[in-house]
C-alpha cells in the first residue's frame, strides 16, 4: 500500500470519527433542555444520569466488540459501530418519552464504540510511530468535536421546534461515515502485521493491565471536574458570563488541538513512563492550582497547564498501547483500552456528584489532583527503579 493510500485512509477514518462524535458529544449538554421541551419531564436530575448511560454501556461492550473485530475483521465491525450510532440516534429522535430515550442512549453505548473500532482498523494500515501519530490525530478529532459540537448544535436548537428532533438529522452523519468506510479497502493484515516489541528483543515499557490502569486514572482525574467546572468558576472565580465560563471549560481541549501534533514529534519516541509521570504530576498541580487559586488570571494559566498535561498524557498513553498492538490483536487491545477510559469517566461522574454533595464544588479538583499525584509518583518511582536496575 502506498503512502498516499495510507494518508487517504487515515484522513477518511479521522473525518468519519469526527462527524460521528459531533452528535455523540454535542447533544448531552442539552439533555436538560430535551427533558423539558421535548419529553415534557420536570425531572431535571435525570440529565446527569442520562449523561453517563452511553458511557457505561460502551465500557461494558467495547472488549466484546474488540474480540469480534479480531475474529471477523476490523472493517465490518467499524461499519457496525457507525450503523449502530445511526440507528440509536434515529430512535432517540422519535422517542415519545423518557424511557424510549433511555433505551436509545443505551443502544448508543452498546452498538457504538466508533473510537476503538476506528483505532483497530488503523492498526491494520500503519504501525509503530505512524500508529502513535494516527491515534493522536484520532484524539484530535474527538477534542475538536467536543469543542465545536456544543456551539454548533446550540445554534441549531433555535431553528427546530423540538430539540430532540435534531437527532433525526444527526443520524445522517454516521450513515454518511458508514458509506465512506464501506468504500475503503479491507484490512491488510498480512501486509502490515508486525511483531510486538517483546518479540523483537525490546523491553515493553508497561503491561496491558498497567496501561489500562493508567488510562483509567488519567480519564478519571480529568473528567472528574467536567460536570461541575461551570458552577465552580461562576461561584469561586466570580465569572458571571456563561460564554466566558464555557470558553474556560474548553481551554484545555483547545490547547490539545494546537499542541498535540507539534509535541508528538518530540514526545512518544522514548522514555514513555517518564513522559507520563511528568504529565500526570503537571495535571495534579494544575487541578490543585485551580481549586486553591480561583482568580480568573490564575485559572486561565492553570487551564493552559492542564491542557499541556493532557496533551503529553495522551501522547504517552498512545505510544504505550502502540507497543502492544498488531493487526491480529488490535480489536481486543483497543477494546479494553477504550473500556478502561469509559469506566474512568463513569467512576468520575459518580464520585464527583457524591463529593460535591458532601463537600463543595472544589472537591473534584482535589480528588483528581490526588489521583494524578499518586499515579505520577508511582511512575516516577518505577522509572527511577528501572534506571538504577539498568545501571547496576
Amino acid at each position: 500500500m502506498s503512502s498516499d493510500s495510507r494518508r487517504f485512509i487515515i484522513g477518511t477514518i479521522m473525518g468519519c470519527h469526527f462527524i460521528a462524535a459531533f452528535a455523540a458529544l454535542g447533544m448531552p449538554p442539552f439533555f436538560a433542555l430535551i427533558l423539558d421541551k421535548s419529553l415534557h419531564s420536570d425531572a431535571v436530575y435525570l440529565a446527569g444520569w442520562l449523561y453517563v448511560v452511553p458511557t457505561f454501556f460502551t465500557a461494558i461492550s467495547s472488549p466484546w466488540w474488540g474480540r469480534l473485530a479480531d475474529r471477523y475483521g476490523k472493517k465490518p465491525l467499524l461499519l457496525r459501530a457507525q450503523l449502530g450510532l445511526a440507528g440509536s440516534f434515529l430512535l432517540a429522535g422519535f422517542a415519545p418519552n423518557v424511557w424510549v430515550f433511555f433505551i436509545a442512549l443505551l443502544l448508543q453505548g452498546l452498538l457504538g464504540g466508533t473510537f476503538s473500532a476506528s483505532n483497530a482498523y488503523l492498526a491494520t494500515v500503519v504501525n509503530g510511530a505512524a500508529l502513535t501519530s494516527s491515534l493522536t490525530l484520532m484524539q484530535w478529532s474527538a477534542r475538536a468535536a467536543l469543542v465545536i459540537a456544543p456551539t454548533g448544535l446550540g445554534l441549531l436548537m433555535v431553528t427546530v421546534e423540538s430539540p430532540l428532533a435534531l437527532y433525526r438529522y444527526l443520524a445522517l452523519l454516521p450513515l454518511c461515515a458508514a458509506f465512506c468506510i464501506w468504500r475503503l479497502p479491507a484490512q491488510q493484515a498480512e501486509a502490515i502485521r508486525h511483531t510486538p516489541a517483546k518479540a523483537k528483543g525490546k523491553a515493553i515499557e508497561a503491561t496491558p493491565p498497567q496501561i489500562y490502569a493508567l488510562q483509567f486514572a488519567f480519564v478519571f482525574a480529568t473528567v472528574m471536574t467536567f460536570p461541575y467546572f461551570v458552577p465552580f468558576i461562576r461561584s469561586d472565580a466570580g465569572v458571571a458570563s456563561p460564554a466566558l465560563a464555557g470558553l474556560l471549560f474548553g481551554l484545555p481541549h483547545v490547547v490539545y488541538l494546537l499542541c498535540a501534533m507539534p509535541l508528538s514529534r518530540y514526545l512518544g519516541q522514548g522514555a514513555l513512563m517518564l513522559t507520563l509521570a511528568l504529565s500526570y504530576l503537571l495535571l495534579a498541580a494544575s487541578l490543585a492550582g485551580q481549586a486553591l487559586a480561583p482568580a480568573l488570571p490564575a485559572v486561565v494559566a492553570w487551564r493552559v497547564m492542564m491542557g499541556l498535561g493532557m496533551t503529553a498524557g495522551y501522547i504517552g498513553l498512545h505510544a504505550l498501547i502502540t507497543g502492544l498492538v498488531n493487526s491480529g490483536n488490535a480489536g481486543t487491545t483497543f477494546g479494553w483500552f477504550e473500556s478502561s477510559a469509559k469506566w474512568g469517566a463513569v467512576a468520575a461522574g459518580l464520585i464527583a456528584g457524591i463529593a460535591v454533595q458532601a463537600l463543595d464544588v472544589r472537591a473534584p479538583f482535589f480528588i483528581g489532583a490526588l489521583v494524578m499525584f499518586i499515579a505520577g509518583g508511582y511512575l516516577a518511582g518505577l522509572t527511577f527503579y528501572r534506571h538504577r536496575l539498568g545501571n547496576s
